[in-house]
């Protein structure tokens, strides 16, 4: 299947009230399953390469609306990846010291070094989401961030660092679901905040703030791709996908040795 149709063109302004969450690509859930697992196999042996060369590095950045499945997708791709050469980092309120800082300051050392992938769930989108639905930043502020997350995800591409943003979509329908589903079994009641309602109640103006970042930095560099995150066969086997592609044109190899291997025959070994 072709991802590419649920990338953001740079300058194009999707229309999220109009992008159908719930996509199976033609697929019963057993052959999603099966195509999930394919690719999560060979995701897991350029990793080991991308690893091995040490040289270039990828970062993923999810975003999404709570219940949209952050965690879980973190999860299912951590569960197929080579541990040493993974992380994960976590964005939540910034703490005294951060805000002390610009608003990329918490974020950049968190990126990944050479040979590495990290997944960020949530990240320096916040400062253009979240911030600015509350307006806890003045419009003026707000505007410029998004010239100055251009220039960092610019900066880290310039790195060999490669940069792709995913957004987990979700109706709030489906949303409402998964928080009425939290308060069914009680193993599930720490996933559920009443705060989670009183930021369901600003849905549209959250929608309308994914939508400028998304048309105002998805670049060729580091583009955003939309994700139908309600069929999470499909979303898990999206998300993979697009990571295996983008790490085959990045095309790492194994390093050369710094020895000369003929000279240690596996026999000669003690």
């Amino acid at each position: 299947m072709d991802f590419e149709k649920f990338r953001v063109r740079p300058g194009e302004a999707p229309d999220l009230n109009q992008f159908n969450c719930n996509v199976d690509g033609g697929l019963d859930q057993d052959e999603l399953k099966d195509r999930r697992q394919s690719v999560w196999k060979e995701l897991d042996d350029y990793q080991e390469l991308l690893y091995a060369e040490s040289r270039q590095s990828l970062l993923v950045v999810l975003q999404a609306m709570d219940a949209a499945g952050k965690d879980s997708t973190i999860a299912k791709l951590t569960g197929n990846l080579i541990a040493h050469g993974c992380t994960v980092q976590s964005f939540k309120a910034p703490t005294k010291i951060e805000l002390a800082h610009d608003f990329l300051w918490r974020v950049h050392h968190k990126a990944p070094g050479k040979g590495g992938i990290t997944l960020f769930n949530r990240s320096h989108y916040e400062d253009v989401l979240i911030v600015k639905v509350h307006k806890w930043a003045s419009a003026e502020i707000i505007e410029r961030r998004y010239d100055h997350i251009n220039n960092f995800e610019a900066l880290l591409a310039d790195s060999n660092t490669k940069v792709l943003k995913f957004m987990l979509h979700i109706t709030p329908q489906y949303q409402l679901q998964r928080f009425k589903k939290r308060l069914t079994d009680p193993e599930k009641y720490w996933k559920f905040n009443p705060g989670d309602l009183d930021e369901r109640a600003l849905w549209s103006d959250y929608i309308d703030a994914f939508q400028t970042a998304l048309q105002r930095c998805s670049t060729e560099q580091a583009p955003w791709y939309i994700v139908p995150a309600e069929n999470r066969r499909f979303r898990d086997w999206m998300i993979a996908s697009v990571m295996l592609k983008t790490l085959k044109a990045m095309d790492p190899k194994h390093p050369q040795p710094d020895f000369d291997p003929a000279l240690y025959h596996p026999d000669s070994i003690k």
